[in-house]
């Protein structure tokens, strides 16, 4: 199985740490949040990731190159601007191939270990979800779950935890180069039947702003 790890965001409420920074080169615990994705991917491993880059693009490329320094091959997906997630994940859809994926959001600092969706079969649905439990900045969560099944009841509800594994076929009605969203399309096959998901209970934080960077530094300070 293939990695993704979207990557191309301006890091709009991170600013003014990504003015001059792209948010996948900030770091936390000394090591940047992309570094310490692609050496957790090749130790789960993944031999291949693709990641996609616009915003301030070529300080990524240059610092991570080939891959090889963290273990693993990287395909680089180059948009011209930010098309979003489900947007980003089209354009790459000749770098990704046509066998389900791990995606994985450039922002967010887990322990989760990826090997344990490196041979995930998605049995006919287009996507499986890792939930975690709905932090404080987002108490109403984005699905339900109720045993491994994905759907959009009222309640309980849990927040993506930025980690899937997806069916390339699901972003089949994006056009490449169009700018896109994911979550539409993964509350579509929730409603469809076609998500499966998982709870998450381990170590995780979405690095979306300066606050919350600045709190998982200090937690990780503390260890």
């Amino acid at each position: 199985m293939k990695a993704m790890i979207l990557a191309a965001g301006r890091g709009e409420r991170l600013r003014p740490l990504t003015g001059r920074t792209p948010k996948p080169l900030l770091e936390a615990g000394g090591e940047t949040l992309l570094g310490r994705h692609l050496s957790r991917l090749a130790g789960a491993g993944f031999a291949r990731a693709v990641i996609n880059v616009s915003h301030l693009a070529e300080a990524i490329v240059e610092r991570f190159g080939d891959g090889s320094r963290h273990g693993i091959a990287i395909d680089w997906s180059r948009e011209a601007e930010p098309l979003e997630t489900a947007g980003g994940i089209a354009r790459a859809r000749a770098l990704l191939g046509e066998e389900p994926f791990l995606l994985v959001n450039a922002d967010i600092w887990c322990e989760f270990d990826f090997s344990a969706l490196r041979d995930f079969h998605l049995h006919g649905r287009v996507s499986h979800l890792v939930l975690v439990r709905n932090p404080p900045w987002h108490p109403r969560g984005d699905f339900s779950l109720e045993g491994n099944v994905i759907g959009n009841a009222a309640s309980p509800r849990y927040t993506y935890a930025g980690i899937s594994v997806l069916a390339p076929r699901l972003v089949d009605g994006v056009a490449p180069g169009a700018k896109a969203p994911l979550a539409p399309l993964l509350r579509a096959a929730a409603e469809r039947g076609e998500a499966s998901g998982e709870l998450y209970e381990g170590g995780w934080s979405d690095v979306g702003t300066p606050q919350r960077l600045a709190e998982l530094k200090a937690r990780l300070d503390r260890r």
